[in-house]
This record gives C-alpha cells, structure tokens and sequence, in this order.
C-alpha cells in the first residue's frame, strides 16, 4: 500500500518582527504550518547574531508547536542541555561546524529529542549517507546559511535527489530506521528530507518533486499580505 505523506511546512521566525515574538509565534501556530523554525547564530560559523535559549524558552512558552531549532554555531554539542531544556523539540547543527558529528547526534537523541544534520550547499554530498541512520533529518541549504532573504540555489536540488535515491534504495524510513523485512516502505512515514533558503511555491514545487519533506520559509512567508494563504501556497503535491 502507497500513503500519501504530508508535506510538512516551517515557517522560520527569522523573518518575524522580533518585538512581538510571542504573538508571532501564535501566528504561525494559528496558520496550520507543522513546524516553528528557529534559527541560532553564534557570529561565528556564521557572520550574525540572533537568539539565544532564553527566546527559544520565551517562544516554546507562547505556543504548542513542534520547535525544529537549527543551530548554527561552532562546537555544537556544547549547546545540546540548555536547548533542550529551553524546548527544543529538534536540535539541528552543521556537519561543518563539528568533528564529532555522530557523538553529538546521539547525543542529541540521548536527550530524547530528535537530531537534524544540515550540510552547506558546497558541502560534498558523498558525507550523507554516512549520516541517514543516525539522525531524524537531514537538513540541505538551499542558500549559505546566516542570512535572510538570499535567491534559492538550484543546484542543491542534485542533493535533495540524491538523498532520496539513497533513502529508498536502503529503505530507510522516518527516524533514520529500516523497514521490517516484508513491509513495503512506501507505506511507512518516509525520511525527514528538510530544504531552507529561497522557498515559494515555485522552488517548492521543484523541492518537493527532488524528494524534500519539509520546507522552510521565511521571508516569503513573513512578506506575503496573507499569511496564511502563504503557508498553504507551498502544500504542493508531486
């Protein structure tokens, strides 16, 4: 049996109007989108500043959604306690960022939330299925990260195939898991594939049909007049 999976939509907070984080968290929460996106910049593996814990603590008190936090900073695993217990449901870090990237994703799970990895978009796509096993997500840029607002690079969506390819050549489902011997994969939730960077119904709809599952937006979101329309725009269908 073949189940159509939906497709999960993250608006990212980065484009939110920081002086009402609260409210506009309840906005994405009252829009239907699956995940809150939060986006954690040390001014070091990437040129800006953004939030720390405390908002994320702030954010998670404000609504009920699933908090898909990606952090990107340098010595991730450091960052692993006080974002768990600020509400991550998530934590994602950068294969770039650390030399310990299979300690911090078990890490991370030890924890009993879920582990992302996010590769940059030069970053050689011979390092993911290392990796598929042992995290919930992966998680490719489809900008350089640290910035806002940047034109989508086409040429992630190779990646996003590749990844796919590879998932179901090994039947590998939601979590990173096999499928049991004698289920048909189809019928299992599928592998978390995550794009971010440049998202709107156009790149969504060239994403979706590479293999991705989760599509973050920002700005395309947080400048639509209609927010909600915006977040349902990108539910497209392969």
């Amino acid at each position: 049996m073949h189940k159509k999976h939906p497709l999960k939509i993250a608006p990212s907070i980065l484009s939110a109007d920081f002086g009402h984080m609260a409210d506009e968290a309840r906005r994405i929460e009252d829009s239907g989108a699956d995940f809150l996106h939060i986006d954690i910049m040390d001014g070091n593996f990437v040129p800006n500043l953004t939030m720390g814990p405390k908002m994320v603590g702030a954010i998670n008190r404000a609504t009920n959604m699933f908090l898909d936090v990606h952090l990107m900073v340098y010595h991730p695993f450091d960052y692993i306690e006080r974002f768990v217990e600020a509400g991550a449901d998530m934590l994602t870090f950068h294969f770039e960022a650390t030399e310990d990237v299979e300690e911090t994703l078990a890490y991370i799970r030890k924890c009993n939330i879920k582990a992302g990895l996010a590769f940059c978009p030069e970053t050689s796509l011979s390092m993911i299925p290392k990796y598929l096993d042992k995290c919930d997500m992966m998680l490719l840029m489809t900008v350089h990260p640290g910035f806002g607002g940047q034109e989508f690079m086409p040429e992630v969506l190779d990646k996003v195939e590749f990844t796919r390819d590879i998932c179901n050549k090994l039947n590998i489902c939601a979590g990173g898991k096999y499928a049991p011997e004698g289920v048909d994969p189809a019928s299992l939730e599928p592998f978390l594939i995550q794009v971010d960077g440049g998202i709107n119904p156009q790149t969504a709809e060239l994403c979706v049909k590479a293999g991705a599952n989760v599509l973050v937006a920002g700005s395309y979101i947080f400048n639509a007049p209609d927010f909600n329309a915006a977040v349902n725009s990108l539910r497209v269908r392969k």
